[in-house]
């Protein structure tokens, strides 16, 4: 009977994503987070990929409790039994609901009183995201704010935002989303955002979809033969969120060096061990990019950066409030060229994709709309 915290090794391709991305593979076991021992965690997202092992983690880093945030019922289900199976069912409170519920966090705050918030919830496929905006803005942006303002509010001592390299000169609108979720962390002095990188091996990314498709005898698609992402593993996510909660002075946005960027085309072809599978190319997907980058023209790392997790410099928005409330009322009556207005206003840099062009052409088509 296995007697400990710790999850047991999830199931990882032969050979392990780490070691397909030709890093040293090693025994998969938590990187202790010695700042939340003892501490009340609420973790949003906590059937997620990412916010499951942070569940584990803080529960075998000797947390108090941990409230475990979840909209999706079956994975708020999955994370509780595995915790309940574990012996630490006592500790851990499932609650089914959004960020974007202003007075379930409330009553969260009120009779939980977290010490720590750990933000992992977020809507984040970016073409399924192209086709449904409102969504996406109102979970990543919206409910990000919401929740950071009531966690200063309850005198949170830290808050940490799961962020993404797709939230810089964004082309999608979950990453414009993401962007204004890291702005509502700049908003809230003290408070955190994490910009990772691809995680490897989270459900619905590209090397699971490759897995399937070299089980089912290929072909591997790959949008383009110049696409590249950056790429970092789970037990890394949970190391560079160890980092964060233990730097007094980690806050604002922080960024990993995550290594250079793999071609995708190059990580299909280490995960075809043998065999006749052949790579195909299609074609890019809305609100995709070749590339994505670390910082933005607009941002520069600061001088007292580390080489494993750098501070950013990084534009704030002093009238934030007043936008986000246009945002909710945007929502609200379904306008999505208000929706779009804001969102180009609150980040520059962003690019709306011809999917969303479209959309609001057609819906403007007496009334010419100005895109930048």
């Amino acid at each position: 009977m296995q007697t400990d915290f710790f999850p047991a090794p999830r199931s990882e391709p032969t050979p392990s994503w780490a070691e397909i991305l030709g890093r040293e593979s090693t025994a998969r076991r938590p990187v202790p987070i010695p700042s939340v021992a003892g501490r009340r965690i609420l973790v949003t997202g906590a059937g997620g990929f990412i916010g499951a092992e942070l569940v584990w983690t803080c529960v075998a880093s000797g947390a108090s409790q941990i409230v475990l945030l979840e909209i999706a019922e079956q994975a708020l289900f999955s994370i509780d039994r595995e915790m309940t199976a574990r012996g630490c069912g006592d500790q851990c409170v499932p609650i089914l609901g959004s960020v974007c519920d202003r007075a379930l966090l409330a009553a969260l705050f009120e009779e939980y009183r977290p010490e720590i918030v750990i933000h992992a919830a977020a809507l984040k496929h970016v073409p399924l995201m192209e086709h449904n905006p409102f969504a996406a803005v109102e979970t990543n942006s919206v409910g990000t704010w919401l929740l950071a303002r009531i966690a200063q509010e309850h005198r949170v001592r830290r808050m940490i935002l799961i962020s993404t390299d797709k939230a810089v000169a964004p082309h999608s609108i979950m990453g414009a989303s993401k962007r204004i979720a890291e702005l509502a962390m700049l908003a809230h002095g003290g408070f955190t955002a994490l910009r990772l990188v691809n995680v490897i091996g989270s459900p619905g990314s590209v090397a699971p979809l490759f897995a399937d498709q070299i089980a089912q005898g290929g072909p591997i698609t790959v949008t383009h033969p110049a696409a590249r992402r950056f790429f970092i593993t789970l037990d890394e996510v949970v190391a560079l969120v160890a980092e964060a909660m233990a730097a007094d002075s980690a806050q604002g946005v922080l960024v990993p060096d995550p290594g250079e960027p793999v071609l995708i085309a190059d990580l299909a072809r280490r995960m075809i061990a043998s065999g006749d599978v052949r790579i195909v190319f299609t074609e890019q997907r809305p609100g995709d990019k070749l590339e994505e980058s670390l910082i933005s023209s607009r941002e520069r790392y600061t001088v007292d950066s580390s080489a494993s997790l750098r501070c950013v410099s990084s534009p704030a928005v002093a009238d934030l409030d007043a936008q986000m409330h246009a945002l909710q009322a945007a929502i609200a009556a379904r306008d999505l060229p208000l929706l779009l207005r804001i969102v180009e206003a609150l980040v520059p840099d962003y690019e709306p994709s011809v999917v969303l062009r479209d959309a609001v052409l057609a819906l403007t088509a007496t009334t010419p709309v100005a895109f930048k």
